[in-house]
C-alpha cells in the first residue's frame, strides 16, 4: 500500500509517541478516506500512551475528553485529536459509555461502529491494521457495523444517522443486518440530542448525496421521527401541467440531486459555471446550509394548503412553509443565521415569478439584497425539478449581472435630517418620501441630493 500524504504535524506526533517507546497509529476515518483515494480533513492518532503520558509529552495539549482517553494536542495551530486505546463500559444513555478501561489495539477496534472505520495505519513501518474486515468491505463498497450491530447502535444511537450518511455519502450499500438494526433502532433515536441529530443532517445535505441521504431516512422510518413534515411530502400530487415529475416529494428529491450536482462539481472544479455565474461563487458554508434546508423545506407549507379546484392549487403555501421551517430548525436548535435565512428563501420561493412585471425600483432593491443570490440559485434548482423551463431564470440571472455591474450607491440622496432642514415635521410622511427618493435613485431619475431637494420641494412642500 502506498503511504498517504501526511499532514507533517500528524507525523510528528506519531514519531514522538513511538520514539517514546508507545504504539500510535492514524485511526478512523483518516485510513478509510486515503484508502478510497479521498482527502482526509480530520487525522486522529490512536495510541497506547495513557493520557497523562501523552499530556507530558506535548507542550500544547487540551483535556477536552480526558475521561475517555482523549487529548486534543494542538500542533502549530492545528488540534490533533489522540486517543488511549480502550474498552468501553455499559452505555446506559444511549450515547456514552458509563466508564473506559484502557486496553490493546485490537480491543480497541472492537468497539467501534463500523468495520470500515475500525482500520488504524501505521504510517512509520507501513502497515494496516485490520481485525474485522474493513479493507474487503470498503473494496466491495459495504457498510457493516462492527460486531453485533444490534449492540452497536444501542450502544451510541447517534451512529443509526451516522449510518444513514456514510452509506449516502460514500455511496455505499448498507448489510442486511447492520439494516436491519437500524430499522429496529429508529423509535430511539429522540434519545440522541437535538444538537447532534442537526449536525448529521447538516452533513446530509452538504455531503454531495442530500437525495440519497433523505431516501435511506424514508425507508427506515427515520424521516417519519425526525422531520415528519417533510415525510408529509410523500403522496401529496401537484398540477401535472407545472409539476410533471410527480408528487411534492419526487420534486424535492429531484431538486436535491440537482443541489448535489452543484455541490459535486464545485467542489471538484471550483471553475464550474455553477461558480462562474456568480451565484455560489462566494457562499460560506452557514450560507450553503441555508441554502441546503431551503430546498428541502420549500414546498414544506403544501400538504396543508392543498385544494383542488380549477386545478391542484397550493395557496399560501410559500408563507405557511415559511412559519414550519422556522419551528423545525428552531426545534433542531439551529444558528439563528441558518433559520432566518432557510424560513425567509421558503417564504419568497415564489417571489421570482412576478419579476418581469415588478417596477424597476422593486427588481433592482430584490437584486441588491444579499440573500438574492441564495434566492435565485433556489429558483434555478426548483425549475430544473419540475418542468426545466429555464427561460425566466436566464432572464433575472442576466439583470443580476447587470446589477453588480453597476457602481454601489455610496449613502441615500436624502435622510431624514434633510427633511427636517427643508421645514418638514418627522411623522409617518418621512417613510414615504424616503422611500419615493429611493425608488426614484434606483430607476435613475434622481441622480444627486440637489435634484431630490428640488423635487421634494415640487411634490411636498
Amino acid at each position: 500500500m502506498t503511504p498517504p500524504s501526511i499532514p507533517e504535524d500528524a507525523m510528528d506526533i506519531i514519531l514522538c509517541l513511538q520514539k517514546a517507546g508507545f504504539q500510535a497509529c492514524l485511526a478512523g476515518g483518516c485510513v478509510r478516506d486515503f484508502l478510497l483515494g479521498k482527502t482526509a480533513h480530520d487525522w486522529d492518532v490512536a495510541t497506547s500512551a495513557l493520557p497523562d503520558q501523552v499530556e507530558q509529552m506535548f507542550p500544547h495539549t487540551v483535556a477536552v475528553g480526558k475521561a475517555f482517553g482523549i487529548i486534543v494536542v494542538i500542533q502549530n495551530g492545528t488540534p490533533f485529536e489522540v486517543a488511549t486505546f480502550r474498552n468501553d463500559g455499559k452505555y446506559t444513555d444511549g450515547r456514552h459509555p458509563e466508564n473506559i478501561v484502557f486496553s490493546s489495539l485490537e480491543e480497541d477496534v472492537k468497539r467501534r461502529d463500523f468495520t470500515v472505520n475500525a482500520l488504524l495505519y501505521d504510517p512509520v513501518h507501513k502497515i494496516l491494521h485490520d481485525y474485522v474486515g474493513g479493507q474487503q468491505d470498503l473494496k466491495q463498497q459495504i457498510l457493516r457495523a462492527v460486531g453485533n450491530p444490534l449492540q452497536r447502535f444501542a450502544e451510541d444511537k447517534l451512529r443509526i444517522l451516522r449510518a444513514i450518511r456514510f452509506s449516502a455519502n460514500l455511496q455505499f450499500k448498507i448489510e442486511e443486518n447492520t439494516w436491519q438494526a437500524i430499522c429496529a433502532e429508529a423509535q430511539n433515536i429522540n434519545r440522541v440530542s437535538r444538537e447532534r441529530i442537526a449536525a448529521e443532517l447538516d452533513k446530509m445535505l452538504l455531503g454531495g448525496h442530500s437525495s440519497s441521504a433523505m431516501q435511506l431516512l424514508q425507508k427506515s422510518g427515520l424521516l417519519d421521527i425526525l422531520l415528519p413534515q417533510v415525510a408529509a411530502l410523500q403522496n401529496v400530487a401537484q398540477p401535472p401541467q407545472f409539476h410533471p415529475e410527480g408528487d411534492v416529494w419526487q420534486h424535492t428529491l429531484l431538486m436535491l440531486e440537482e443541489w448535489d450536482k452543484t455541490l459535486q462539481h464545485c467542489s471538484e472544479d471550483p471553475l464550474h459555471p455553477r461558480f462562474q455565474d456568480g451565484l455560489l461563487a462566494r457562499a460560506s458554508l452557514p450560507e450553503k446550509r441555508i441554502l441546503a434546508w431551503a430546498v428541502l423545506l420549500h414546498d414544506i407549507g403544501k400538504p396543508d394548503t392543498y385544494v383542488e379546484a380549477d386545478r391542484i392549487r397550493f395557496n399560501g403555501h410559500d408563507c405557511l412553509g415559511a412559519r414550519i421551517a422556522q419551528e423545525i430548525l428552531s426545534r433542531l436548535k439551529m444558528p439563528n443565521e441558518v433559520i432566518e435565512g432557510a424560513s425567509t428563501l421558503v417564504r419568497l420561493h415564489m417571489s421570482l415569478s412576478a419579476f418581469p412585471q415588478m417596477r424597476l425600483a422593486n427588481r433592482r432593491r430584490k437584486l441588491q439584497d444579499p440573500l438574492f443570490p441564495l434566492l435565485l440559485e433556489l429558483h434555478r434548482l426548483d425549475c430544473i425539478g419540475s418542468h426545466k423551463i429555464m427561460s425566466l431564470h436566464q432572464e433575472i440571472l442576466q439583470a443580476w449581472h447587470e446589477e453588480q455591474a453597476r457602481p454601489a450607491p455610496t449613502k441615500p440622496l436624502l435622510t431624514g435630517k434633510d427633511l427636517m432642514n427643508m421645514g418638514l415635521k418627522p411623522g409617518p410622511l418621512f417613510s414615504t418620501i424616503l422611500k419615493a427618493v429611493q425608488d426614484a435613485a434606483l430607476e435613475n431619475s434622481l441622480n444627486s441630493p440637489e435634484e431630490a431637494i428640488r423635487w421634494v420641494k415640487q411634490n411636498y412642500l
